[in-house]
C-alpha cells in the first residue's frame, strides 16, 4: 500500500476501545503498511465534532451518535460512514446502593423486568425525579435504559431526569451522590461496584442479548480520498477483535490498557473483557459483533422516533443504508478469511421480533 498521512483515530477512556489499543501495540497496522495516531478525547461529543470536520479520520464510535450526526440531528449533517462494528454489550445500569436495595426487596435477581418495575416502584416513591446519567442522548446507552424502563412501566421523561456525563466521570457522579445511577461502559460500572459506590442493577445483554455497542465511523471524505487505508484500517482492527476475543489475552490486554493513551484500571478492566469475572463482559468478535448490521441501525432510529427525536416521514432503512457500509468491509473480511453472513445477517423474522425473543421486552 502506498505510504499516506497517518490516520487520526479517536477514542475514549474505555475498556472496549481496546482494538485500536492492541492494533496499534501489537504492530497490525504497522505490518499493513499504516500510520495511525491515536487521539483519546474527553468526550463523545468531541469525537463527533472532530469527525465532522475533518480533525479525525475515523473513531471508535456511539452507534446511535453515528446516525444522528449523518441526519444533522446535532448541528449540519456530517458525512459519515460506518463500516463495521467494533464490539457489543459490556454496559452496566449502576446505581446506589441504597437503591439497589430498595430494588432487591421487590424483584426477582434474574427478571429484567422485575427489576425495572422494582425500580419503578423507588422512583415513583421519591419527592423528584431522581438524576440518572448516560454517556450521551443520542447513545446505545440512553436507548436501552429507556427501552428497559418504558417495558418495566416507567416513564423515562418524566420518572427520571436524564443528565449526559462522559463516561470517565460517572463513578465519581455516583459516590458523590450527584446522580443516583448510569449506564455507561465498562470499566465503569465495574469500578463502582469495587470502590463500593455503587451496585449493578442489570447489563444491557439483560435488556438486549448481544446487542451492538461501539462502532467503527470513518469520515466519508477521508475513506473515498483512501481506499486502500481504509481497507488496512479495517484489516488491523479485525485482527485485533480476534485477540480481544480470546481470554488468554486478557491480563496483557488489560495491562495494556492501564498505560499510556488510556490509563484505565487495570483490574476492573480486565473483570469486563472475555473470561474475566464480571457479569456484563465485552464481545468483540464473538457472534458477529464486527458485522455493521443495517437491521441493528434501522431499529436504532426507529427508538429515536419513538422518543420524537426524528419525523415521522423518515425513510429509517434508506436512512440506514446511507450510514452503514457494509459493503466497505467486504475486501478485508475476505482478506481476513472471514465468512460472510447472509444478507444482512439478520433472523428471518425481522431483528424487533429477535429482540422481543431474546428479552421478553415489548415496546409499549
Amino acid at each position: 500500500m502506498k505510504a499516506t498521512a497517518p490516520v487520526r483515530f479517536g477514542l475514549l477512556r474505555l475498556a472496549d476501545s481496546a482494538p485500536a489499543v492492541v492494533a496499534l501495540h501489537r504492530g497490525l497496522f504497522r505490518e499493513l503498511g499504516l500510520a495511525v495516531e491515536l487521539s483519546v478525547e474527553p468526550s463523545w461529543a468531541n469525537i463527533a465534532d472532530k469527525l465532522a470536520y475533518g480533525l479525525l479520520d475515523a473513531a471508535s464510535m456511539l452507534p446511535p451518535l453515528a446516525l444522528a450526526a449523518a441526519l444533522g440531528l446535532r448541528g449540519p449533517p456530517a458525512r459519515l460512514l460506518v463500516p463495521m462494528s467494533l464490539s457489543g454489550g459490556g454496559n452496566t445500569v449502576t446505581v446506589r446502593g441504597e437503591v439497589a436495595d430498595a430494588v432487591a426487596t421487590s424483584a426477582e435477581p434474574q427478571d429484567a423486568l422485575a427489576r425495572g418495575r422494582g425500580l419503578g416502584e423507588w422512583l415513583r416513591a421519591q419527592p423528584a425525579p431522581p438524576r440518572f446519567a448516560v454517556v450521551h442522548a443520542f447513545s446505545t446507552h440512553n436507548l436501552l435504559l429507556r427501552y428497559w424502563l418504558a417495558a418495566s412501566g416507567v416513564d423515562p421523561d418524566r420518572d427520571i431526569a436524564t443528565v449526559v456525563i462522559p463516561p470517565e466521570h460517572v463513578e465519581a457522579a455516583l459516590a458523590e451522590g450527584r446522580i443516583a445511577g448510569f449506564c455507561a461502559g465498562a470499566p465503569w460500572g465495574e469500578l463502582a461496584e469495587h470502590h463500593g459506590s455503587g451496585r449493578h442493577l442489570l447489563g444491557t445483554s439483560d435488556i438486549w442479548a448481544n446487542h451492538p455497542e461501539k462502532c467503527l465511523a470513518v469520515a466519508e471524505r477521508w475513506a473515498t480520498a483512501n481506499p486502500p487505508a481504509l481497507e488496512a484500517l479495517l484489516r488491523g482492527l479485525l485482527q485485533a477483535q480476534i485477540l480481544c476475543e480470546q481470554p488468554g489475552s486478557a491480563e496483557w490486554i488489560a495491562h495494556l490498557l492501564a498505560g499510556p493513551p488510556l490509563a484505565l484500571p487495570a483490574t476492573a478492566v480486565r473483570a469486563c473483557l472475555p473470561g474475566g469475572s464480571a457479569a456484563e463482559r465485552i464481545r468483540f468478535h464473538a457472534g458477529l459483533a464486527w458485522f455493521p448490521r443495517r437491521s441493528q441501525a434501522t431499529w436504532f432510529l426507529a427508538q429515536m422516533r419513538r422518543w420524537g427525536w426524528l419525523g415521522t416521514d423518515l425513510d429509517l432503512r434508506a436512512a440506514a443504508e446511507r450510514v452503514y457500509r457494509p459493503d466497505l468491509l467486504v475486501s478485508a473480511a475476505a482478506a481476513e478469511g472471514l465468512a460472510w453472513p447472509d444478507a444482512d445477517g439478520e433472523p428471518a423474522s425481522g431483528f424487533c421480533d429477535g429482540v422481543i425473543m431474546q428479552t421478553g421486552l415489548r415496546d409499549d
